[in-house]
């Protein structure tokens, strides 16, 4: 049978992509706000994944920020950085990394796959739901996020493998010092 866990980490991953597309900067929010404080209640915690949903987070608007001084989205009234509903949708993305993601980082040809496949796809339909502008078009604009996110997922999982190395150390040390 099937973790709860996962299952719940992929499910709330689902309602949140939903709640930040349709909802955009709105009240909607509370959705991932929601999320993210269930999944640092029960399926992990804070101290386990805190650093990887701010890096990526952090990252990810850095990313969609440059995306959109390049030409490659047009979002209504944002001309500078990325808004804070695609930010809250790279928080979201870390929290699956360790759970309902966690079997594309090995081999990391799966995680370059689903990059490849699953960045431009939700850019695409995001876009379409959220009245994004896609100026390069979309067969252009998904051939260029297809490259990016073959990057993007493995570096992701790198990041992932990282923070949970060093949660793993920091708690054997707590063990062996009896704290």
């Amino acid at each position: 049978m099937p973790d709860r866990r996962l299952i719940a980490n992929a499910v709330l991953f689902q309602l949140s992509w939903l709640a930040c597309v349709l909802g955009g900067n709105s009240y909607w929010l509370t959705v991932p706000a929601v999320a993210l404080l269930i999944h640092f209640f029960w399926v992990s915690s804070w101290a386990a994944e805190g650093k990887l949903v701010v890096s990526v987070m952090l990252a990810g608007a850095a990313l969609d920020s440059f995306l959109l001084q390049l030409g490659v989205f047009t979002f209504v009234g944002q001309e500078l950085l990325a808004p804070l509903w695609l930010v809250m949708l790279w928080a979201m993305l870390a929290t699956t990394l360790n759970h309902s993601l966690g079997w594309t980082a090995r081999p990391i040809w799966r995680a370059a796959l689903l990059g490849a496949i699953g960045g431009p796809l939700s850019y695409v339909a995001g876009a379409e739901l959220a009245g994004v502008g896609l100026p390069l078009g979309e067969r252009n604009s998904a051939l260029l996020l297809a490259a990016i996110w073959a990057l993007v997922m493995p570096l992701l999982h790198g990041f992932a493998h990282l923070y949970r190395e060093q949660y793993r150390v920091q708690q054997l040390a707590r063990r062996r010092s009896g704290a």
